[in-house]
């Protein structure tokens, strides 16, 4: 069904022509690209955090959160690749009006991910690299999900910031990457990408393994002994920024990941 799927989804997505003019609004976007052999098609794209260096010479468009619409126009682009969260709500509408052709990409899973590459090789005249790349991410992906299964997969908060206390919710890829690793986010049940939660709620979830991107924000946990995670030093550190982009590198970052929990996680599988 899935493989029905992506045909639609290219069918649907694709240009009548390869594009040579594209302009990357996101840079997990501008990295696929890269990854796909395809950075010579790039002629614009939205800074943010360190770029490839495969993209130094790469005119910047403007800053993750806000375009310069009009150096976007200047390049003349015939597709942009958009991840909404991006683009401010006003500007996409205005880039909606505007009638370049999008392809939008936000996945919220990690097969949906792959499955985004390969259409976004096809959009770019690499459907080759597509295929093939989408083929090498979906067997390793299978490997670690084989790798870490778990029949009672293991409880995990994972922390993005500390005051106030966000997460990540259930339709957010990291959710979905920590069930690769044969864990559970105990606020899947949220839909909202980073929804805030509070110390009470986490307290009553047990978490047995709590994941985070700062050692200080860990270390506050240990006022808490009761959780199972602080008795049984479980508070673990995200291994890589690697899981904040949702390229095909994220792959390896999932596995990364996988081997800092596995390393800490209670015997039973």
């Amino acid at each position: 069904m899935r493989g029905i799927a992506l045909l639609v989804l290219l069918a649907v997505a694709a240009p009548l022509a390869a594009a040579t003019r594209v302009v990357s609004l996101a840079p997990s976007l501008s990295e696929i690209v890269v990854e796909l052999q395809a950075a010579d098609v790039l002629v614009g794209m939205l800074d943010g955090g360190e770029r490839p260096a495969a993209l130094a010479d790469v005119p910047s468009i403007g800053r993750y959160g806000q375009i310069d619409m009009e150096r976007l126009l200047s390049l003349k682009p015939d597709l942009l690749l958009l991840w909404p969260g991006s683009v401010p709500p006003a500007q996409r509408d205005q880039l909606k009006r505007l009638g370049i052709p999008t392809y939008s990409a936000e996945p919220h899973g990690i097969d949906e991910l792959i499955d985004q590459i390969e259409a976004i090789g096809a959009q770019i005249g690499h459907a080759q690299q597509g295929r093939a790349r989408a083929q090498q991410l979906r067997e390793r992906v299978q490997a670690l999900r084989a790798q870490y299964h778990r029949d009672q997969p293991i409880r995990v908060f994972y922390q993005v910031w500390d005051k106030p206390l966000y997460t990540v919710g259930g339709g957010q890829i990291v959710s979905d990457a920590l069930a690769v690793c044969g864990a559970r986010n105990v606020f899947a049940e949220l839909k909202v990408p980073a929804p805030q939660v509070n110390l009470e709620t986490v307290l009553l979830r047990d978490p047995q393994v709590i994941l985070a991107g700062d050692q200080a924000q860990l270390d506050a946990w240990n006022a808490w002994p009761q959780v199972d995670a602080v008795r049984h030093g479980r508070l673990l550190l995200v291994p890589d920024k690697g899981l904040e982009r949702p390229s095909g590198q994220m792959i390896e970052a999932t596995a990364r990941l996988c081997q800092v929990i596995e390393a800490k996680a209670p015997v039973s599988r």
